[in-house]
């Protein structure tokens, strides 16, 4: 059963020619969760060819421009494309406030209604459970209130006794904290953020983000299987120096591009 992650945006805030900004699909048998939705991401739906209304739902990790300006684009194209099904979206009370304006004067028209659930929580808390997923949301330290989730596959009660469910992580904008890698314990896979090298750490540390020792540090003691590391610097140009640092601290590490496809557990974490 499909259980697969696909990179659809790559970049931190400052744009960059030839990288999207942040955004993420999770397809779970058929079924596609948007995690983040920077600028563009609907082109790279098409770019991608992945279907728009086949979208269950939207998690918004917070509400800088490069994780949610993508959002009207992608709600008034889905009305044009003819969805009746709600769409779910899952996000800081930010993002309620933003829907909302969305809501008031772009949606006049539109067949299907846009549900927003507004997550607020101090450490892991469960904020949807489907038929064969259940995602949990964990703070994280940014600048704004932020959130990461965490996706864990249900399996069918006839599924035989040697498979085991799977797991994604999604690790926003943040600073280094112990605490997160007992929140994302296990996972067969786990994206975290590094923004920068790590002779850059006060940095980092000063504007609320990670490097790729932390985040590499982070996935080793999570006991992670495989470590992604995106939300790039427009500064940055060699990539060698990311992989190299977080090699040597967690092995399965690998910078993302924009188009891979990382399927989950059973199928050995591979891209295509």
């Amino acid at each position: 059963m499909n259980f697969s992650l696909q990179i659809l945006g790559t970049a931190s805030a400052m744009p960059v020619s030839g990288r999207n900004p942040s955004a993420q699909v999770l397809s779970v048998q058929g079924r596609l969760f948007l995690i983040d939705c920077g600028e563009g991401t609907q082109q790279q739906l098409r770019r991608f060819h992945l279907s728009f209304v086949k979208i269950r739902a939207i998690f918004i990790s917070h509400t800088h421009g490069d994780h949610i300006f993508g959002l009207f684009g992608l709600l008034n194209t889905m009305a044009m494309l003819g969805r009746t099904e709600t769409l779910d979206i899952y996000g800081p009370s930010a993002a309620g406030s933003i829907i909302n304006f969305y809501n008031s004067f772009f949606s006049d028209g539109d067949n299907f209604k846009v549900e927003f659930h507004r997550v607020k929580c101090k450490e892991p808390e469960e904020i949807l459970k489907a038929k064969n997923i259940r995602v949990s949301a964990f703070p994280l330290d940014h600048k704004i209130e932020c959130y990461g989730y965490r996706f864990d596959e249900i399996l069918p009660e006839a599924a035989p006794e040697s498979c085991r469910p799977r797991s994604y992580a999604y690790c926003s904008d943040t600073r280094f904290f112990p605490e997160l890698s007992g929140w994302v314990k296990g996972v067969d896979l786990l994206y975290h953020e590094a923004t920068y090298t790590d002779d850059l750490r006060d940095k980092a540390a000063e504007h609320f983000h990670s490097t790729t020792v932390q985040a590499a540090t982070c996935a080793r003691d999570a006991e992670a299987a495989k470590l992604l590391l995106g939300h790039y610097s427009a500064r940055i140009k060699d990539f060698g120096a990311y992989l190299e640092e977080a090699r040597a601290i967690f092995p399965e590490s690998r910078m993302i591009d924009e188009g891979d496809v990382f399927y989950i557990g059973g199928h050995g974490n591979k891209a295509k």
